[in-house]
């Protein structure tokens, strides 16, 4: 298996090179050559493996380039730290399915990835003698799932900017009490927008990447979106033991439009998902591209859901790819457009094309806390404020004749505010929450300016 850019002037990598390219060369993002699709037999054999196995079967047919022992050892110390044998449950909850993708360590649906690209980083830098500074931006759930997935491993470092005051406590804390001396915390007085800009600007700088190794653990690296492909296989192959149907429908909470492209990548494979739908919260420059075929920025607004609480959504840029039939010129004339003007159209015709594969709903933040207050009295299952956005819009606009699942992306104790704000009571801690509030917390405060943190990362890198 090769991988490309989107952008056209990157070919011909490993899945090594992909992996520790992360954000290509000429700035654009890097994608197989070929998408290998699944036949109805291949398919049927997956049915009575475990999530690892379902695992090896889907990313080795990725990563043709790492020994199929040392790629089973990988992903079966990624997955066996999580708190529930199935790693990825499906649970019925009145008339649909919450996929739970939450038993991970920071109990979010970023540790599907984040705990396999840490081991991965490990083994490959292992192999070539070399040392890894990793630069990421989050708005909530990635930050601390790849410190988690990175801390205290040897040769790599990783410096994660959040924008201050907007995760929540719970977010915050998991990141700033991790004081492994491998693990830097930066407090950015900005959006999460303002820090992923700086994140690829500096990753666009190729000698300061170069001189400081650095690796990217945001959606940009493939391996995420290939770890969190997964489980659309695997809650797929659920639903057909327990109803029959061949089709099945998603209903996804995104801002980054990541964890959506995975699912696009599954239905490309052979997964029969009738249509993704893509769910967002006010912030909803991805509805608007569904729906209107208006890919444009605005002001960034604070929700009860703030990991969605983005207006530029780096991994649209694969799924664009897709769309122009993988031509990197007009790709590459549309991105500049949107660096210049900061809004894209769609024609009439990519427009349908668009709709073919994806439905979209905006839910804001009443109708949020509303969901989980009804979802509550109704089955007693509490939703975190994500997968009430993605159950809201599910529910709205599911086309029926066949089972909607509903992506739930994180634990409701990490949002505990918004969820006692609709049920009048708090979530019950997990373990890994108690006491988390006292211990030692390591970070610092800094302005939203490249020349600042790619000062601060020079000065701490390895």
């Amino acid at each position: 298996m090769r991988y490309c850019s989107t952008r056209g002037q990157v070919q011909g990598l490993s899945f090594k090179e992909t992996v520790m390219m992360g954000l290509a060369n000429d700035g654009g993002l890097l994608l197989p050559e070929q998408i290998p699709r699944l036949s109805p037999a291949e398919l049927a054999e997956l049915a009575d493996l475990p999530y690892a196995e379902v695992a090896f079967q889907i990313i080795s047919r990725f990563a043709t380039d790492i020994p199929a022992v040392d790629l089973k050892d990988l992903i079966d110390r990624s997955y066996a730290g999580f708190d529930h044998p199935e790693v990825t449950p499906l649970v019925q909850q009145g008339d649909l399915y919450i996929l739970e993708l939450f038993h991970g360590p920071t109990l979010a649906f970023k540790d599907i990835a984040l705990q396999f690209l840490g081991n991965l980083f490990e083994y490959l830098l292992e192999q070539n003698g070399e040392r890894m500074n990793i630069i990421g931006a989050t708005s909530g759930d990635t930050g601390s799932a790849a410190i988690y997935g990175v801390r205290g491993k040897r040769n790599i470092n990783i410096f994660i900017m959040h924008p201050e005051g907007r995760v929540s406590p719970i977010q915050e804390l998991q990141m700033t009490t991790v004081t492994d001396k491998n693990v830097f915390n930066l407090a950015v007085d900005g959006t999460f927008d303002d820090a992923q800009s700086i994140v690829k600007e500096i990753f666009g700088d190729l000698e300061f990447k170069q001189r400081y190794a650095l690796g990217a653990v945001n959606s940009i690296n493939w391996a995420r979106v290939l770890a969190q492909v997964v489980y659309y296989f695997y809650a797929w192959i659920q639903v057909q033991k327990q109803t029959g149907c061949s089709e099945i429908e998603f209903s996804v909470p995104t801002g980054n439009f990541g964890d959506i492209f995975a699912g696009f990548i599954a239905r490309e494979m052979g997964v029969p998902i009738k249509r993704l739908i893509l769910a967002t919260n006010s912030n909803n420059i991805l509805s608007r591209f569904v729906l209107d075929g208006d890919y444009s920025t605005a002001e960034v607004h604070q929700s009860f859901s703030p990991s969605m609480d983005i207006q530029v959504a780096s991994n649209l840029e694969r799924y664009l790819y897709f769309l122009f039939d993988r031509d990197s010129g007009k790709l590459c004339s549309a991105m500049e457009e949107f660096k210049q003007t900061g809004k894209l159209l769609m024609n009439k015709e990519q427009r349908r094309e668009v709709q073919k594969t994806f439905a979209a709903a905006t839910v804001n933040d009443d109708t949020t806390l509303a969901t989980i207050r009804n979802f509550f009295t109704q089955t007693g299952y509490i939703l975190d404020p994500h997968t009430a956005v993605g159950v809201a819009a599910g529910r709205q606009i599911t086309s029926g004749g066949c089972p909607l699942v509903c992506l739930a992306t994180a634990h409701p104790a990490k949002f505990g505010e918004a969820v006692n704000k609709a049920i009048g009571q708090d979530p019950i801690l997990p373990p890994a929450f108690q006491g988390i509030a006292e211990l030692p917390k390591r970070v610092e405060r800094i302005a939203a300016e490249t020349e600042l943190i790619r000062n601060y990362v020079a000065d701490h890198a390895l």
